[in-house]
């Protein structure tokens, strides 16, 4: 049931909404947050997000922080991946556009990119390290 490698990096590649989980600290539950990202087989994990957010404090304190994606329909897939923070800077018009073609309509994006805010923006940057996935067959 597990993926092939190379299922499970074309799996990720597709525009699912992660979940993204980091260390939250002792006695918490990991911050759990859903998030647009981008990746291509072989690659980098990148998301962006407000730099001042609880998930940017996270992450930047963690070093490190795990996101699962996953299909419901038949048949079930998941894949989940964990890993270092390997960069974080300013968002670039660059990630901002092409992670938001990837969720929005084409005629969306231009409006969508224009009116965000570059300057709160941060991009974080993981290397997978650890894989875990599945596909549990047709349901029913």
């Amino acid at each position: 049931m597990p993926l092939s490698v190379a299922v499970r990096e074309a799996f990720l590649a597709e525009p699912h909404i992660a979940s993204l989980a980091v260390e939250a600290g002792d006695g918490r539950a990991p911050l759990t947050v859903p998030v647009w990202y981008d990746y291509s087989p072989g690659g980098e994990i990148r998301f962006l997000t407000d730099g001042d957010s609880l998930k940017a404090r996270l992450i930047s304190k963690a070093g490190r922080f795990s996101m699962m994606v996953q299909r419901v329909s038949p048949t079930y897939r998941y894949v989940s991946v964990e890993g270092p923070l390997v960069h974080s800077g300013p968002t670039t018009m660059e990630d901002l556009t092409r992670i938001s073609a990837r969720y929005l309509p084409p005629d969306a994006v231009s409006g969508y990119v224009q009116g965000s805010d570059l300057n709160v923006l941060v991009t974080f940057r993981m290397r997978p390290e650890r894989w875990l996935s599945a596909d549990l067959g047709a349901l029913g």
